[in-house]
């Protein structure tokens, strides 16, 4: 699908939607627990409906409402479900990372299909660990087949690679026969998702008890066997997507955003920080930020910690006077797209300037102009909405292929761009 975006006036109030991170654990959580549990403001993204599809193959059972779900759990005492097909992960690392774990519990053979990119994303870090146990894992172009459940004791994971390794054998952790230790290796990037995972946890009734070493790694015990219980939860609004928002009323002014919690361990909660850096001007109104058009200046930032702010800050770099320095950029490479090919490609399309030397990428503001050519979303949500902004905020009209992309994330996506003032017309 086409979208046609046309000069607009911007302005007006939009709410956030609700943290994809967090319904991901919610849903997991619930699908384990014991009882049933009410999962509230939920978005039925695409990738959240393929954690919803396969937490149901273990056996829970899902009930959906317009912006609700309850979820009656498992149980630890019921045992799990004979898996009868391969488990759909679309293309949501999430639910494939942190399902691996889960799944062998089964103590069957599972055979985990997806969309997309998905299963050129590495899975290292399993590979090795159910190597380690003499368990069976074999990714291949269509799909990982894992047999054999995985088994207590003492794991040491790497800090430097997706937190969603450490989130999923945690998840797991505690329905086994034992306790064990996760120990995490410095340099532990990402951390602030595992901290999501563990509010998580705690809040369906698991206990995880964390310490520090000296030698810079974080050891996580985990009691077993434990049992989850139900619990009524409401999520919160998405930090990583107002990010998108954000940046528009930096650029333009006039843009207030609600839904967010001040109070949010969402690694991704940065882009606040990194906005204030840049110069961008924001105030806290009733229910929500107002974002006022600013004067912006480049910074130089660490995507370590926030790699899904990565396509947007690209964007931003681009009305930032001077320099945009974005460092440890190289897991952009391995998601929906590579996402530091994408953007510099789309965004050179409209005369932005951008280097890339390793996995640092530098931004040199510039006026940017309207693109003589289509730009491609690359089948990715973050690449289509950042791309949007990008268009919106200067002004510029333009085509963005594969503008469905955003189904993934953020179904509302173009009408709230829309009720924001920005005219788009699709096209099939």
């Amino acid at each position: 699908m086409k979208a046609n975006l046309f000069s607009s006036r911007i302005g007006g109030t939009a709410a956030v939607p609700p943290s994809k991170s967090a319904a991901h654990r919610a849903v997991l959580c619930a699908a384990l627990a014991e009882g049933t549990s009410r999962i509230e403001n939920i978005e039925y993204s695409q990738d959240i409906r393929a954690t919803l599809g396969a937490v149901a193959q273990l056996g829970a059972k899902i009930c959906e409402e317009p912006n609700a779900v309850s979820i009656q759990g498992r149980g630890a005492g019921n045992g799990f479900v004979t898996v009868t097909r391969p488990v759909f992960c679309n293309e949501s690392g999430s639910t494939l990372r942190f399902l691996i774990p889960l799944f062998s519990l089964t103590a069957q053979k599972i055979h985990f299909t997806g969309a997309g990119r998905l299963f050129d994303r590495p899975q290292a870090v399993y590979q090795m660990l159910f190597d380690s146990q003499g368990l069976r894992f074999t990714q291949e172009p269509d799909g990982i087949t894992v047999f054999g459940r995985l088994r207590p004791g003492g794991f040491k994971m790497p800090g430097d690679v997706s937190s969603q390794f450490i989130s999923g054998l945690m998840f797991a952790a505690p329905l086994m026969e034992s306790d064990s230790l996760i120990e995490v290796l410095p340099p532990y990037e990402s951390r602030s998702y595992v901290d999501l995972t563990l509010d998580a946890m705690q809040q369906f009734g698991i206990k995880v008890a964390q310490r520090a070493r000296k030698n810079g790694s974080v050891v996580y015990r985990i009691a077993a066997p434990q049992t989850y219980t139900a619990s009524d939860v409401t999520i919160e609004g998405d930090y990583s997507q107002a990010a998108f928002l954000a940046v528009l009323g930096c650029v333009l002014g006039g843009v207030t955003v609600t839904g967010l919690n001040p109070e949010s361990k969402q690694g991704d909660k940065v882009i606040m920080d990194i906005l204030q850096r840049c110069g961008g001007k924001c105030k806290a109104v009733d229910g929500g930020l107002k974002f006022s058009r600013s004067l912006l200046k480049a910074t130089e930032i660490d995507l370590a910690d926030c790699p899904d702010l990565g396509p947007i800050l690209f964007t931003l770099g681009c009305f930032c006077s001077g320099e945009t320095i974005l460092r440890n950029a190289g897991r952009l490479r391995i998601k929906e797209s590579d996402r530091i090919a994408a953007m510099q490609s789309e965004l050179e399309k409209m005369g932005a300037r951008i280097q890339v030397d390793g996995d640092t990428v530098y931004i040199y503001g510039t006026a940017l102009r309207a693109p003589e050519r289509p730009l491609n979303g690359h089948n990715d949500h973050r690449i289509v909405m950042a791309l949007a902004v990008a268009a919106a905020a200067g002004g510029l009209p333009a085509t963005i292929l594969g503008a469905e992309a955003v189904n993934k994330s953020w179904p509302a996506f173009w009408q709230v761009l829309q009720s924001l003032g920005e005219r788009v017309e699709f096209e099939e």
